[in-house]
């Protein structure tokens, strides 16, 4: 499926606008996997003056590789909720972790706080925020989320686009590498559900948040301090983009053609 678009890197020319846009130089990502974006974001930051730190616990070895020989890349091989309090003077976030409510709510939070310690408006760039994720948890490693908060998941059964459970062994799944909750949608399910959470706890603190949602290759978010001085600039890059009512077709459209090929790969396997 490393055919198919789906990485967060199509979302570059969005996102590169908006921190230049903002005058970001000290720029955080979650979640590197084989750099693809990690690459984009260092070149930026190599352009500007500034800095990347890239939060992965166990990237792939091209990653690890590149990173070593980056001179703007510090990686950090921890889970972000465990090395984001130790971090400062952030202007922007690249999440692209760990999918799921537990996960992103915290790591919108500890963004903030930094943020408003260090006096830096909230400017985040959230990956996923669409299907399947973005009502329907998965899990990376489910021992690290709380048992308040881990649904009940399955590490071999998928998510299809007409049925609301998941189907064993079909579907888009993680194949042992990642699990997804067996419910879909509900309180405390998703990242668009966390997004939408930590957004609510915000504007009952009296500030104000801007959103705007890409509904292309697995939904991109893009939230933003809306008292911010460049938050009108931002608005007018990711507004033509937001709830998209073409993109969100040619999206669905995508979706459907990757899973048929999910589905061409699994009967091919299941004949050898």
């Amino acid at each position: 499926s490393n055919l198919l678009i789906h990485s967060m890197a199509e979302f570059s020319a969005i996102i590169m606008d908006c921190l230049r846009i903002a005058g970001a130089r000290q720029l955080v990502e979650i979640g590197a996997e084989y750099g693809g974006m990690s690459q984009r974001l260092a070149g930026y930051a190599a352009e500007v003056g500034g800095s990347l730190v890239s939060i992965d616990p166990s990237p792939q070895p091209e990653f690890v590789r590149w990173a070593a020989h980056a001179p703007v890349v510090r990686h950090i091989a921890a889970p972000s909720l465990v090395a984001l309090p130790e971090l400062a003077d952030v202007d922007a976030w690249i999440i692209d972790g760990d999918h799921n409510y537990y996960t992103v709510f915290h790591e919108l939070q500890e963004a903030d706080a930094i943020g408003r310690r260090d006096g830096k408006p909230l400017l985040a760039f959230l990956h996923d925020v669409g299907w399947p994720s973005g009502r329907r948890d998965q899990y990376c490693a489910p021992d690290r989320i709380p048992d308040a908060f881990r649904l009940p998941h399955s590490f071999d059964s998928g998510a299809t686009l007409d049925h609301p459970e998941l189907v064993p062994g079909r579907g888009f799944r993680g194949c042992g590498n990642f699990a997804m909750a067996h419910r879909l949608g509900g309180p405390r399910n998703g990242v668009l559900t966390a997004v939408e959470d930590f957004g609510e706890r915000v504007r009952a603190q009296g500030r104000s948040l801007a959103w705007a949602h890409v509904p292309a290759v697995f939904g991109l978010g893009v939230l933003f301090d809306a008292s911010a001085p460049w938050a009108a600039a931002i608005a007018e890059v990711v507004a033509p983009f937001h709830d998209n009512a073409l993109l969100a077709s040619l999206e669905e459209n995508r979706l459907r053609n990757y899973l048929a090929v999910i589905e061409w790969q699994d009967r091919t396997a299941a004949a050898a």
